[in-house]
């Protein structure tokens, strides 16, 4: 099959979990015998070019407006600048090259998928990795989200099939966009194991570096909002009254770094935090290696890669109850678990964990021994093929620009969801 991807991030250009999806089901696609094109942006600092990689032919584009800051004031024109390279790119793609399917990946791209179906009369198949509302807890936090929103709504509609990553997000992606679930495919994530190794040498040094004479917590992962971090801090002095020993680490960066830097300094942490922002992998590996516990306090998690990376590397988990960490906890075989945002609830599951090491290893062998099953790549893209297929035979061959939605109703979307 020939499959065309239009993504904002493709290694080593890597944002977040979306990039390195995309980064391991394209070059397992191509591993399977399929024809396999990504379209993406380049780096700042880099022309445009087209390479082979892993099997995969990488085709990046520069943003138009190259100067803009990728920022709340400046993200729809910065979108607007990449989507219409990515456009010329799928357009002068389509007079030598045809597609059986189009798989973009998220809001970013919906214009320019719209626009490849207009130029290949093919299919599209969309992935949602997360949603506005969801980051928002259901909200729709002025006009930025509503504009996010409503492109959203159009690539779920101008979409033949949707991916979602867990039950969760498929009910999400079905609810705020009025789709029907059968047209949302549950496929997981996945990990690469080879990747995600260490060495004693490390982890001893790691421990060192890190851990004092106490527990070593780890958190790693991007410094935004719905990530949690400031529950755990929250946790961390009432942890501390049961183990004064214990130390958490912060691993990563993001736009809340310096309100965490500041709410640590109130809560009086001093020697008990260290944030290290970002890691090279080898570092990073070693670090949640070295961990007693790993902890994931998202308050909105589709998935959860991060989760499955320190399972990888065999470190026990506590992760919030929360969309698809929920789902990986597996109702707390593989994983503790707490309700997310609640720190009270945090340190009492912490306190109980660092107590238990024993139960926390057979949990983290349990969640290891999963990742060659369910979450290994060559899996996930039989999966993918599959919504493909399902996508080719029932496309109508309908395409036109991206579909408008109706007037964003007003109040708490995944609660009236829910029916609360």
């Amino acid at each position: 099959m020939r499959i065309l991807h239009v993504a904002w991030e493709y290694p080593p250009l890597v944002y977040g979990g979306l990039g390195r999806h995309i980064g391991a089901l394209a070059p397992a696609q191509a591993r399977a015998g399929h024809d396999v094109t990504i379209v993406t942006q380049a780096e700042d600092d880099q022309e445009p070019r087209t390479q082979t990689v892993a099997g995969v032919r990488v085709i990046r584009v520069r943003r138009e407006q190259p100067q803009l800051v990728f920022d709340a004031d400046h993200m729809l024109d910065w979108v607007a600048g990449l989507e219409e390279s990515l456009s010329r790119a799928v357009v002068d793609l389509s007079r030598d090259w045809r597609t059986d399917v189009i798989h973009g990946h998220d809001w970013m791209v919906a214009r320019s998928v719209a626009t490849a179906q207009e130029a290949f009369g093919a299919p599209i198949v969309a992935t949602f990795h997360a949603t506005e509302a969801g980051r928002h807890q259901g909200w729709i936090a002025g006009p930025l989200s509503e504009s996010i929103h409503s492109v959203e709504w159009g690539l779920a509609h101008v979409a033949t099939r949707i991916i979602a990553c867990s039950a969760h997000m498929r009910w999400e992606v079905s609810e705020l966009f009025d789709v029907p679930e059968s047209v949302v495919s549950i496929i997981p994530n996945g990990i690469d194991i080879a990747e995600w190794t260490t060495t004693p040498d490390a982890v001893a040094m790691a421990r060192r570096e890190y851990a004092g004479a106490g527990p070593l917590i780890v958190f790693a992962g991007r410094l935004e909002w719905e990530k949690g971090v400031h529950t755990l801090l929250d946790a961390m002095p009432l942890l501390r009254r049961t183990d004064p020993t214990a130390r958490l680490v912060v691993a990563g960066r993001g736009g809340r770094a310096e309100d965490l830097h500041r709410h640590a300094a109130r809560l009086g942490l001093g020697e008990a935090i260290r944030f290290t922002g970002w890691l090279p992998e080898s570092d990073l590996h070693a670090l949640v290696a070295a961990a007693d516990v790993a902890v994931v306090p998202s308050l909105y998690e589709p998935f959860g890669l991060v989760a499955l990376e320190a399972a990888a590397l065999g470190t026990p988990l506590v992760v919030a109850r929360t969309g698809g960490l929920a789902e990986i906890a597996a109702g707390g075989r593989v994983a503790a678990t707490y309700p997310p945002g609640d720190p009270e609830t945090l340190a009492r599951t912490l306190t109980a964990a660092l107590a238990a090491p024993d139960t926390m290893r057979r949990m983290a062998d349990a969640a290891t021994a999963e990742l060659a099953t369910t979450y290994n790549w060559e899996r996930i893209a039989a999966l993918t093929g599959r919504t493909y297929e399902s996508a080719v035979t029932s496309w109508d061959g309908s395409a036109g620009p991206l579909p408008v939605p109706p007037d964003v109703p007003s109040g708490n979307l995944l609660s009236r969801a829910a029916g609360s």
